[in-house]
Order: structure tokens, then C-alpha cells, then sequence
């Protein structure tokens, strides 16, 4: 799995750091920031959460 953002689209909402916080984090003005782009069996599930919950369809995961 690989990892894709458009961090221009965040909305600082941080969902995606709740759900996944070894995988995304936030700058100092909320925007998310990719701590793993290719992120390990074990998170792919907490990942693709993250890719529905966020608010401005910022994140994508491809296989």
C-alpha cells in the first residue's frame, strides 16, 4: 500500500491522525503531514479509515 495526499485539500479536521497516528501527523497549522508513505500490513486497515473519514477527500491509499 502506498500513500497519497493533497495537503493543499486538508482541513485540519485531524481525523486522520486520530485513526492513524503512526501513519499521519499535523503541522503546526493543522495540515496533515505523511509520516509513512508506504505503511505496513498492520495499519493498512486504520489507513483506509483515514482515507473515508477525511472531510476534504485529501488522502488516498493504492494498492
Amino acid at each position: 500500500m502506498r500513500v497519497r495526499l493533497e495537503a493543499e485539500r486538508c482541513v485540519a479536521s485531524g481525523q486522520c491522525v486520530l485513526v492513524a497516528p503512526t501513519v499521519f501527523d499535523q503541522d503546526d497549522d493543522g495540515v496533515v503531514v505523511l509520516l509513512k508513505e508506504q505503511p505496513g500490513e498492520t495499519e493498512r486497515e486504520a489507513v483506509q479509515q483515514s482515507v473515508q473519514l477525511c472531510p476534504a477527500a485529501a488522502i488516498r491509499a493504492e494498492a
